[in-house]
């Protein structure tokens, strides 16, 4: 570790220590202090920002969603179980036509009651610019996640109806990522959005009383909550910021917070020995290079996409991330249902990669040159910088040329979203980004999809191929689960046999706590359940 590195490392540490020397009262027993890898606190009202740490740590926890995520396994996957709605299906003579019962009883934070009507006021504050409550800061959060969804409406206060713009037995999975905030609070905060993220209102399990834009949040259990198994042990739990990972592992190591996302992996050893607890476990997401495929990007060769699949030594990048990590196979992990049986095989060929690319025309005297989006840090990105300096290197030794474009994490979701036909990504032709791959829509279709271009979705490469949009046709129109897996197999086929991304390694979540953290349940999932962690004296 580098004196530059430990001296900030340091000072971040010494802030913390600061701020929270003026606060006796989050030293208090039964309070989680967490380290996150964000540089500030997630946007608060409801659809959150930040990629899925701050669905994780602002979205689940202050909020619920109609459909959500069973997290209370670390050994087997995660599935989709009722939230706000207790059922829902779809009608068998039109398969367009969705209903779910909506779960009686429930209150949000500021005691109002929450009905169907609540759901289609939410849907507008996304999806109807001419809507009263349309939020577009939320919207850019939200709306890409749904794109399902046709028109909706409350039958009566518990019975929605949804209809989708053609059948799509994805729609499940989407909703799990659309959160209820309170039409009661925003009429209560002058019907103002900056206004409620200052005191937002959810249905979650947490409450939030307070933060600091990049210093801290703070979250309270919410004792009324729906669920009794998910009311939260925890008299509070404490946000931080904390985006470079050496300073994260200062802050764990001299007693500033409990716990860090994503550890650094040289500091590892020196956790376990000082006692610290370090928790992984393998769950959906993949880390990759997305890469553009409008006219003129050397990507739309495919000789140089698998070239570049060849160049990674992914056994050395996991040697480097101290052993915490999946090298890929796929844009999945072969462990996944999903995974079916691709010919062209992921591995490090230094030498193929080169034979490929000396084809392409390409080689010593002609090095290909190409410009690639990466974040500092982020969530889900692991350790970007020098993993992604790893894979320059690699790529170089082959004939890949790669210069970087560094751009603070929220603003790469911005440039991911804007696509890679926007000017604001300065004629980058690939960006490092990190994949939730949980579920069909988001772990798949979402990226490859025509109708999702960029910036009407999040394909941000601009790929269209008549045979992926049959693929994806047969997978959304198939109900059966396991007919539905098959059909997806053949997809995910697709995306390794083109070597449609530069697919690197999977992330297994690496937290490191302190021995007083327990009760933690690690699901396979990018979300977490911190409803039942106690801090022990």
């Amino acid at each position: 570790m580098s004196l530059g590195i430990l001296k900030k490392a340091a000072m971040t540490a010494l802030s913390v220590a600061v701020l929270y020397s003026a606060s006796p009262a989050a030293m208090a027993a039964g309070t989680l202090r967490v380290g996150m890898t964000a540089a500030d606190i997630p946007l608060t009202t409801g659809q959150t920002d930040q990629g899925g740490e701050g669905m994780r740590f602002m979205g689940f926890t202050v909020y619920d969603a109609l459909i959500e995520w069973d997290m209370t396994s670390a050994d087997k996957a995660s599935t989709l179980i009722p939230g706000l709605a207790t059922e829902w299906g779809v009608d068998s003579a039109d398969k367009n036509k969705w209903t779910f019962k909506i779960r009686e009883g429930v209150t949000y934070h500021d005691g109002s009651s929450f009905t169907a009507h609540d759901v289609v006021w939410n849907f507008d504050k996304l999806l109807d610019p001419d809507s009263e409550q349309y939020d577009p800061r939320q919207s850019a959060q939200g709306k890409s996640r749904i794109p399902a969804v046709a028109s909706y409406k409350a039958v009566d206060d518990t019975t929605l109806e949804i209809i989708t713009k053609e059948p799509d037995a994805t729609l499940p999975y989407q909703l799990a990522w659309i959160l209820m905030s309170s039409k009661a609070n925003w009429e209560a905060h002058g019907k103002n959005w900056e206004e409620v993220a200052k005191a937002p209102s959810g249905t979650g399990p947490w409450k939030l009383t307070g933060f600091v834009p990049r210093e801290r949040a703070e979250l309270v259990p919410n004792t009324k909550y729906w669920d009794e198994t998910r009311i939260p042990k925890l008299d509070k739990m404490i946000l931080m910021p904390l985006p470079e990972p050496n300073a994260r592992t200062a802050a764990l190591m001299s007693g500033q917070v409990d716990w860090i996302e994503a550890p650094a992996p040289d500091t590892i050893p020196a956790l376990k020995g000082n006692g610290f607890s370090i928790v992984s476990n393998a769950y959906p997401h993949n880390w990759t290079w997305h890469l553009s495929r409008l006219e003129g990007s050397p990507w739309n060769d495919i000789r140089v996409r698998k070239a570049a699949n060849l160049a990674v030594d992914r056994e050395g990048l996991k040697e480097l991330l101290g052993g915490l990590a999946i090298p890929a196979k796929g844009f999945l992990p072969p462990s996944s249902q999903w995974f079916g049986e691709p010919t062209f095989e992921v591995k490090y060929d230094p030498e193929a990669a080169k034979a490929l690319l000396a084809e392409a025309g390409y080689g010593p005297d002609k090095p290909l040159k190409v410009k690639a989006l990466i974040s500092p840090s982020g969530s889900g990105q692991m350790l970007p910088l020098p993993m992604n300096e790893y894979v320059q290197q690699n790529l170089a030794e082959v004939g890949i040329d790669v210069e970087f474009n560094v751009v603070e994490w929220n603003q790469m979701i911005n440039l991911w979203r804007a696509g890679a036909a926007d000017t604001s990504v300065e004629g980058s032709q690939s960006i490092n980004f990190s994949y939730f791959i949980q579920d069909p829509f988001t772990g798949l279709i979402r990226h490859v999809a025509c109708s999702l271009i960029a910036p009407n979705g999040t394909n941000w490469g601009h790929y269209c191929d008549d045979e992926m949009e049959e693929l994806i046709k047969t997978a959304k129109t198939t109900f059966e689960p396991m007919a539905q897996d098959a059909a997806l197999q053949k997809l995910h086929e697709k995306y390794v046999n083109e070597a449609l991304f530069l697919m690197i390694t999977h992330d297994v979540a690496p937290r490191a706590m302190s021995p007083k953290v327990k009760g933690f349940v690690q699901a396979q999932n990018w979300f977490q359940n911190f409803s039942g962690i106690e801090i022990a004296e």
